[in-house]
């Protein structure tokens, strides 16, 4: 035991004889010392936040694909370079990622490691992990193309994960863990640039309607699925702008790589028809926090309007030539890296930089922040 934890032994004996919680303290106690950070918002009076739990795609994963064989990983530099000692994580970006901005800005920890990841510590399962994967999507043949974790296995580890709670800190810690924490999903990019504008079998069975619409309502069926586990503050991110990412514009926008209206309509479509299905299923569901969020405006501000937030580059990436380097291109052997990352929207040709993640996340907690809690 921890000598920290020992020195409180006998206090903690007397008022909760029981070994479980005697366990939940001490751990708690380290998770105060070691991973707690000075938030930078404000929460209700009486409003605990224990953890985020994260589900999705290469936006949020931290990992969890770094020992998978498939092209959707990035646990080798440059990735990483802005990141804690510049070093590589499998986080798709130059440093944090947006839920770990999420987590520092709400004073849970500086960072939301992956569940995947072989050296996580166990006090991490109290304040959060992402079991989020690059190359996932609502649609099953959008994950298996990617060769990343589906999000049906990516609810058996949860699963896993509710368990390890359990043995942890017992069950009514758990229910309270679970009930309390902010449940972040973001998926649905792969879906549309990675299926349905790639795959000529995928339009032959749907249109854009049809197929978002598939899209939309395995989002809810999700969203219910986690409601049904327990979780109460749910958060559904909608579809970016696909079609004005750099890689998108270098593939489908022309000679002057235009943003692909295509590609962005279908979006639209997506956003339309998941935010209805998530205000629907709200409503049915009285006793939970269950909220879409607009990613595609604030992203497509940033891009459009790059100077008015401090940014010199949105249509290019800063890995390479910007043009289409992602994964397995963006490497320390055939790409260059631009100096100034915050001078730039995107870090590689399709995920953005911590700095436009920072951005973002102070726009949405302006937004959204009364309607969470």
């Amino acid at each position: 035991m921890d000598r920290r934890c020992s020195i409180h032994h006998h206090i903690i004996s007397y008022l909760f004889p029981s070994s479980t919680s005697i366990l939940f303290l001490c751990i708690s106690f380290l998770v105060f010392f070691t991973t707690t950070t000075n938030a930078l918002v404000r929460l209700p009076e009486n409003t605990t936040v224990p953890a985020i739990i994260v589900f999705g795609d290469s936006i949020v994963d931290a990992g969890n694909n770094d020992d998978l064989i498939t092209e959707a990983r990035c646990d080798y530099p440059p990735y990483g370079i802005d990141f804690d000692g510049g070093v590589p994580t499998g986080r798709f970006s130059n440093g944090k990622v947006p839920t770990d901005i999420l987590a520092e800005e709400l004073g849970i920890k500086p960072t939301i490691p992956a569940y995947r990841d072989p050296n996580l510590r166990q006090e991490d399962l109290l304040t959060g992990v992402t079991f989020a994967s690059g190359g996932a999507g609502y649609v099953p043949l959008t994950t298996q193309i990617a060769g990343g974790i589906p999000l049906s296995q990516q609810l058996k580890l949860f699963e896993e994960y509710i368990e390890k709670l359990n043995g942890m800190v017992g069950q009514e810690r758990t229910t309270f863990i679970i009930k309390n924490s902010l449940f972040v999903i973001i998926c649905g990019s792969n879906d549309i640039a990675n299926n349905f504008f790639s795959l000529p079998t995928t339009q032959l069975q749907y249109n854009a309607a049809s197929f978002t619409a598939l899209m939309a309502d395995n989002a809810r069926s999700f969203a219910t699925t986690l409601y049904q586990y327990g979780a109460r503050r749910i958060l559904m991110f909608g579809a970016p702008p696909i079609g004005c990412v750099p890689s998108q514009r270098t593939v489908a926008g022309g000679p002057t790589r235009d943003c692909v209206v295509r590609f962005n309509d279908a979006c639209k479509l997506f956003n339309a028809k998941l935010s209805a299905n998530i205000d629907g299923l709200s409503r049915t569901l009285q006793d939970t926090t269950l909220i879409y969020i607009d990613i595609y405006d604030p992203l497509l501000d940033l891009i459009l309007n790059p100077q008015q937030y401090g940014f010199k580059v949105s249509n290019l990436g800063c890995c390479g030539t910007g043009l289409i380097e992602v994964t397995a291109l963006c490497n320390n052997y055939t790409a260059a890296v631009c100096p100034v990352r915050s001078d730039y929207v995107f870090w590689d040709s399709f995920h953005p930089t911590e700095t436009a993640y920072r951005n973002i996340v102070a726009k949405l907690l302006q937004r959204y922040l009364n309607r969470f809690f």
